[in-house]
Formats: structure tokens, C-alpha cells, sequence
């Protein structure tokens, strides 16, 4: 054959399978269903390596899947709303849709160039009216089950991005987009009722035993359930009563002050009898100002105002000073945070250096704790209590269910489930997104636009400015309409949809990807959903993969689809870094694909990028790697084309026990190989050490080079080779499928399985050595004892040559290893 030429080959294959919509997958009751499923991507306009590993990683799972008799669905479309694309629109003047489409087109020429096994007919693009449409149609479902409502909120801002950000979007005080410092603002948003899933998304994370104990913990946290009490106290002077929660009751009568936050409800009442109002405002506002990160930090400075009222703890009868802080949010918990001194660290902190009285509530098992000795507060959850009244003496654990039933019992308190979690922030201030099908009324209020004029369009004709003013709020023709109800003039709904939203259901779409009728039919779903295998970065453990367990519960109990969680497995794969650092423009050390597959190819690219790590870890890029890579793919190149004539010739059975002692050898390594790669890629996603297996099968099969191997033989490693690295390698595979088995495709030919009966080993080469030094090696049988393998040993021509005349003090012989001749 010809030398490796990938760039040749590959083009030539791309196009075959194109013309002949190889990839193209129909549902199939009589065969089982893998549905494969990689994140898609933002259209940003160029792959870089870590889409190459994502890619990679699901195409293996996919062939392999194909290969072992699945009926696989492997789709690929584009999360294409957002940000950067009104970006380019505000910095160059390009429409939104122009710059998205125009990117789609580039990276789908690049993930061609990859040979990914993608069914494109099922392509789903986000932006695209036919897509967005079941968007806001899910929208205006939620709404009808009381799921979507709008509030006056204080909410996240981002200036530079001029949109409003959920919690999840804002690390660290920062846009998780941009990287620009988050603000605080009050505005009326829309919101969808994730809390009222809290519990059930917890208790299910018990059902995905095939997902990263990792992404489970941060979900788990981030829901955040926590059991306590909520009690009243009040405030005399105002006539209120301020309701508090605690995970720790038996705290309750060390309370010496109450921490309102800067918005609490309550502040305007305070201020209009307080003597410090002027003084209160003014810290307020200051406090507003701060980012949340800024205001819970547990290095920032805790910062407070002394109100001058009293509320009384309804469990002692004592005064409490009432203090508006920095540090306790209106929209955590009740805006109220009971102050114990004694037993929070950060109360401490603040009683101390605001002189605020401190009262001890609890005594270690050991020891006695004395108030003026203490210079910390005392955070151990063991003791009993003192100085709290009927309850003094308890265990405190004992006490916590005690002081809760004796609150009920008085109707000022309540045991309470709370959640960390809150409702999801849905609207966005932007032009490029799903418009809100709402509609204003000046008489009706709020109605959905009726379900037969989905899609609600984006108009082209906009203008498009830096600021916090959305275009649509600027487009006259957008924004006036009839009221649906009574035909009245009414306006449109001005805000957008996160972008989240859309990539929450993509995957049920990819089911059904052409009905105009419905998102998708039930029986199609019910055959391809849930995501078999689902991959994608740790960053989404949060975001997108709770919002789309969310949204499948909905749809669930709408009955829609007849499962409880979308993904039923989850693969996480690492990073791929460069030069200590992940890959980003800013940093200088992106390596693009496209220069990898001009030089290599992209079977090398794929290979490379498998092998250099397991799929869980960062991947630290490597020029010499890549050079390996394909180094290796051009000796398996070179050793079919050695054996060419005496595969294509070769009968296609034969019986193994005909085989010399040698070729047994070779075929136990291949279907030694045969087992360890088909463990490792559909078991363990062990890619690496799969494809460090078929270079060990490679390196055997080059120990025939120069010597007659049995042609059936050769036929059977050729076949079996194809096979094993037809998944990691799909071009150089079919190019060679192709030159010598001529019909049909690799990637259609049924997974090679191994034969038990010749992994066993009856012959073992071991090293003779005389004092230490190796001088020859034999074949022995592999059971053969110490006596034996001694005399073997000393049989041997070469041993007598180099042992004439000399005395043999003794023989080591360590089965299966070695024999050692020592000499004098």
C-alpha cells in the first residue's frame, strides 16, 4: 500500500459517509436503544481541544455501542442564544442571527473534519424559530401549573453584560460570563418555581448511581436542605413580630441580639420611631451597595447599626437589641438571624466588638466552659445545657427536640424544612434569546399569547446599544400589540429567556427533531429517553444539570415522558491544559484542532487526546504526544500493508490448535486484548489503557515481520485490530477495512469477541542467567517446577558453552521468571 496519507483519506471517507448518510439512525422496537449524548456547544465560531474531547470521548462511546448490536442515538446541534452573539451586534454592527449561523457553519465543518458519527438530521439549533417556539411553549406550560411567575426582586446585575444573572451565575461576586463584578438591583423578573422540586431533587440524586459522587455532593449542597425551627419574636414598639429559623434550637436562650438585613421588610417601620433613622438609611444604602460575595465573605468585615429597639425572646421574656447588619441577605432564609454569641463564631465577632451581652446556654462533656475565661464562642455540637430555664441539664441533642415541641406547644414557633436553594431567575434584559410569551394589559393584567401564534419572533429591525435597555423595549413594531382577551392595546413582554432554559429540554428534541405538532412525540421519547451516556465539563454540575432535572420532573408530572431524571449516566471530563494552564486565547497557549488535523490528521488528534490521560483528568497537552500518536497509526499502516497479500488470500477459518507454539502466543495476546479493550471501553471508559493494550497487540503483531505467520492467522489479528481501533480512529480503520476486506464497513461489522480457551498460557519464555547476567532465554511449559526449569537450563548449549570448566556453586530458579547459573 501506498504510505499513510490521512489528509487523503480522511476527506475521502467524510464524503462517503455524507453521501450515504451512514450515520442516520431510525427508532427500532425490535433492537435495544444507547442514547449518546455530548453537551453541545455555544457557536463561538471555533472548536478549540476541549470540544475535541468531548467530542472524542462520546464518538468512542457511540461506535462501540453501534458495534456490540445497539441501536445508537448520537445527535449534535448548537446552544445558540446568548450574549456574545448581541455582543458582536453592539461592537461590529452584525446581526445576531448572521454571527450565529455563519459560526454553526464553521464549527460543523470542523466537527465534520473530526468524523464524529453524528446524525445531523436531528440537528437542534436553539435560536431557530422551530426550536424556540417549544421553548416558549414550555414557558406558558409552566406558567399554567404555577411554576413561572414574576416578582419585584433585588437581583444580580452585570453592567457589562447589561442583564440580570440567577445565582447560579454569579462565582465568586463575579458574571460567571464575563468575569465582571455583580451588583445588587431591584427589579420586577420572572422566575420559575424550581423550590417546589427541592425536596424531590435531593431525595433522586439516590438514583443516579452512574453519576460522579462529585457533581452529586455540589447538587446536594447547593439545594442546601436543612431542618430546624422558625420562631416569632416581638417587637413591642412597633407592634410586629419578626420571624427567625434555626438548625439550633438549644441555642434559643443565649440570644442577645437579632441581625435584620439591610432590606428587611421591617426597616421602614424601624425608622420611623427610631432615633438613629437618618444614620440606619444611610448604612442601608451603603450595604445595598455591596456585592453579595462582599456582604458574606467570611473575611469581610462584619459591619452593624444599633437600632435602638428590642424585640423579647419568647422563651426567657428577655430584651433582645435589635441590629441591621451586612452580612445577613433578605433572600435567605426570613431576613432575620438570631445573634448567640456563645456558640457562633461570627456572633462572637460581632458582639465583641460592638460590646453586645453574651450568655453561656451550654456546658462540654468535659470540663467547665466560664465566660470570662472564653476568648472564642464555643462550636462543639456536644454538651448540656445551663442557663436555659425547664431545659437546663439536657443533652443538647435531646434539647433540640425538646425546646421545638415546648414552641409549637406555645404557638410561637414551628419545625421547618429549609432549602439553601431558590427559585430560578428567568428573564434576561437582552435581545438574543427566546422572547416571554406575555403579553401586558392595562385591563387584563398578564396573558400568555395563545398557544396557535408561537412563535413570538424576534424583530430584525432593532437597534442595538451598550446599556441596560433591551432592544426589544426599544422596537415599536415588537412591542405594541392586542390584548388576546379583550383586543385592547397592550404591549409584549420585553424580556428574554436564560439561556439554560433552552439547553434544559435539547435532548428530548433530538428525539422527535422535525414534529411541528408538539416538542416531541411520547413514543418516540419513550424509546430514546433518558441520555444513556451523558458527557460533558464539571462546570455544569450545578447549572445545567439541575435545571434540566428540574424541567424533566415537570414535564414528568405533565406526563409527557415517563421517567424521573434526564441523564441516567454522567461523565465528567477533565480539562485539557497547556503549559500549566487551561487553554484560553487570553493565555496564548490554545493549539487548534485544525492545525493538529492539517499536520496529522484527525485520527491523530483523537487518538492522542484519548491516550494522554484518563477521561476524568486534566490533560496536559503534548507536541511529542501528538508526534507518538501518529507515529503509532502509521506502523499499523505499514504492518497491514506487510501482511496485505496473505490477509486478502487467507481462508477465513482455521482451527487455532494447528498454530506453532510461537503463533499460539500471538493469538493469546490478541484475545487478551480483545478482553481488556472491550472491559475497559464498556465498562470503565478506560480509554488510555485501551489503546495502551492495541499498541502492545501492534508490537507483537511486529515480531512477525520477518518470519512465515500462519496467513489465517494474520487475518484473524487484521480484522480484530480494525475493529478494536475503528471507535479511536475511524478514518485509518475504514481506509483499511476497506483495502483488505473490500465489503461493507468497519463500523457496521459486529464487536470482536475473545476465545476463553486461548488466554490461557501453556508456554512462558524465561531468562538464563549466569552470576546475574542475562545470556539466553527459552520456552518452557508455564508449569513447569524449580527441578525442571534447572535442568532445562543447564541442557542448554549456549549455558554449557559459557559453564565448561568452571564450578556451579548453585541454581536459583524462580518459576515462570528466570533461571540463575552461579559460577566460580
Amino acid at each position: 500500500m501506498e504510505k499513510y496519507s490521512p489528509q487523503t483519506i480522511e476527506k475521502k471517507w467524510q464524503e462517503v459517509w455524507a453521501k450515504n448518510d451512514v450515520y442516520r439512525t431510525e427508532k427500532d422496537d425490535s433492537r435495544q436503544k444507547y442514547y449518546a449524548l455530548e453537551m453541545f456547544p455555544y457557536p463561538s465560531g471555533n472548536l478549540h481541544m476541549g470540544h475535541v474531547r468531548n467530542y472524542a470521548i462520546g464518538d468512542v462511546v457511540a461506535r462501540f455501542k453501534t458495534m456490540t448490536g445497539f441501536n445508537v442515538l448520537h445527535p449534535m446541534g448548537f446552544d445558540s442564544f446568548g450574549m456574545p452573539a448581541e455582543n458582536a451586534a453592539i461592537q461590529h454592527g452584525v446581526k445576531p442571527g448572521d454571527w450565529t449561523y455563519a459560526n454553526i457553519e464553521n464549527m460543523k465543518r470542523q466537527q465534520r473534519q473530526l468524523g464524529l458519527s453524528y446524525d445531523w438530521d436531528r440537528e437542534a439549533i436553539t435560536c431557530s424559530p422551530d426550536y424556540y417556539r417549544w421553548t416558549q411553549w414550555f414557558f406558558e406550560l409552566f406558567y399554567k401549573k404555577g411554576l413561572a411567575y414574576k416578582k419585584g426582586a433585588t437581583v444580580n446585575w452585570c453592567d457589562t453584560c447589561g442583564t440580570v444573572l440567577a445565582n447560579e451565575q454569579v462565582i465568586d461576586g463575579k458574571c460567571w460570563r464575563c468575569d465582571s463584578e455583580v451588583q445588587k438591583k431591584n427589579l420586577s423578573q420572572w422566575f420559575f418555581k424550581i423550590t417546589a422540586y427541592a425536596e424531590e431533587l435531593l431525595q433522586d440524586l439516590a438514583k443516579l448511581p452512574g453519576w460522579p459522587e462529585r457533581v452529586k455532593i455540589m447538587q446536594e449542597n447547593w439545594i442546601g436542605r436543612s431542618e430546624g425551627l422558625e420562631f416569632t419574636l416581638e417587637i413591642p414598639e412597633l407592634g410586629e413580630k419578626v420571624a427567625v429559623y434555626t438548625t439550633r434550637p438549644d441555642t434559643a436562650f443565649g440570644v442577645t441580639f437579632l441581625a435584620l438585613a439591610a432590606e428587611h421588610p421591617l426597616m421602614e417601620k424601624i425608622c420611623a420611631v427610631s432615633d438613629k433613622a437618618e444614620e440606619i438609611k444611610a448604612f442601608c444604602e451603603r450595604v445595598k451597595g455591596q456585592s453579595e460575595i462582599e456582604r458574606t465573605s467570611g473575611e469581610a468585615e462584619k459591619e452593624g447599626i444599633f437600632t435602638g429597639l428590642y424585640c423579647v425572646n419568647p422563651f426567657n421574656g428577655k430584651q433582645v437589641e435589635i441590629w441591621v447588619t451586612n452580612y445577613v441577605l433578605a433572600e435567605y432564609g426570613t431576613g432575620a438571624v438570631m445573634g448567640v454569641p456563645t456558640e457562633d463564631q461570627r456572633d462572637w465577632l460581632f458582639a465583641t466588638k460592638y460590646g453586645i451581652e453574651k450568655i453561656l446556654t451550654i456546658q462540654p462533656p468535659e470540663g467547665e466552659l466560664r465566660l470570662e475565661d472564653m476568648q472564642a464562642a464555643y462550636v462543639e455540637k456536644n454538651g448540656r445545657l445551663i442557663n436555659s430555664g425547664r431545659f437546663d441539664g439536657m443533652e443538647m441533642h435531646k434539647a433540640m427536640g425538646a425546646i421545638m415541641d415546648y414552641a409549637e406547644e406555645q404557638g410561637f414557633g414551628e419545625r421547618k424544612v429549609n432549602y439553601r436553594l431558590r427559585d430560578w431567575l428567568i428573564s434576561r434584559q437582552r435581545y438574543w434569546g427566546a422572547p416571554i410569551p406575555i403579553i401586558h394589559c392595562p385591563h387584563c393584567g398578564e396573558v400568555l399569547v395563545p398557544e396557535e401564534d408561537l412563535p413570538v419572533l424576534l424583530p430584525e429591525k432593532v437597534n442595538f446599544e451598550q446599556g441596560a435597555v433591551s432592544p426589544l423595549a426599544k422596537c415599536e413594531e415588537f412591542l405594541r400589540v392586542k390584548c388576546p382577551k379583550c383586543g385592547g392595546e397592550a404591549k409584549r413582554e420585553t424580556d428574554t429567556m436564560d439561556t439554560f432554559i433552552c439547553s434544559s429540554w435539547y435532548f428530548l428534541r433530538y428525539t422527535d427533531p422535525h414534529n411541528d405538532k408538539a416538542p416531541f412525540a411520547k413514543d418516540k421519547a419513550k424509546y430514546w429517553a433518558p441520555v444513556d451516556q451523558y458527557i460533558g465539563g464539571i462546570e455544569h454540575a450545578i447549572l445545567h444539570l439541575l435545571y434540566s432535572r428540574f424541567f424533566t420532573k415537570v414535564l414528568r408530572d405533565e406526563g409527557l415522558i415517563d421517567f424521573d431524571e434526564p441523564f441516567t449516566n454522567l461523565l465528567t471530563q477533565g480539562m485539557v491544559i497547556k503549559d500549566g494552564a487551561k487553554m484560553s486565547k487570553s493565555k496564548g497557549n490554545v493549539v487548534s484542532p485544525e492545525d493538529i488535523i492539517e499536520k496529522y490528521g484527525a485520527d491523530t488528534a483523537r487518538l492522542f487526546i484519548l491516550f494522554a490521560a484518563p477521561v476524568e483528568r486534566d490533560l496536559e497537552w503534548s507536541d511529542q504526544g501528538v508526534e507518538g500518536a501518529y507515529r503509532f497509526l502509521s506502523r499499523v499502516w505499514r504492518i497491514l500493508g506487510q501482511f496485505a497479500s496473505a490477509i486478502k488470500n487467507a481462508p477465513t477459518t482455521y482451527d487455532p490448535t494447528t498454530l506453532t507454539g510461537e503463533e499460539k502466543e500471538l493469538r493469546r495476546v490478541l484475545h487478551l486484548t480483545i478482553k481488556k479493550v472491550t472491559e475497559d471501553v464498556g465498562e470503565r471508559f478506560m480509554f488510555n489503557t485501551a489503546i495502551s493494550s492495541i499498541m502492545e497487540m501492534v508490537n507483537a503483531f511486529y515480531l512477525w515481520q520477518d518470519k512465515a505467520l500462519n496467513p489465517a492467522l494474520a487475518r484473524e489479528v487484521a480484522e480484530s485490530l480494525l475493529k478494536l481501533l475503528a471507535p479511536f480512529a475511524p478514518h485509518i480503520t475504514e481506509e483499511l477495512w476497506s483495502n483488505l476486506f473490500g465489503e461493507g464497513s468497519v463500523h457496521r461489522t459486529k464487536w470482536p469477541s475473545y476465545d476463553e480457551a486461548s488466554l490461557t498460557q501453556n508456554e512462558i519464555e524465561i531468562v538464563l542467567q549466569i552470576n546475574g547476567k542475562v545470556r539466553d532465554k527459552i520456552t518452557v511449559p508455564v508449569d513447569l517446577d524449580r527441578e525442571a526449569m534447572e535442568k532445562a537450563a543447564l541442557a542448554q548449549p549456549k549455558v554449557q558453552a559459557l559453564t565448561q570448566g568452571k564450578n556451579i556453586l548453585k541454581v536459583i530458579a524462580v518459576p515462570k521468571k528466570l533461571v540463575n547459573i552461579v559460577v566460580k
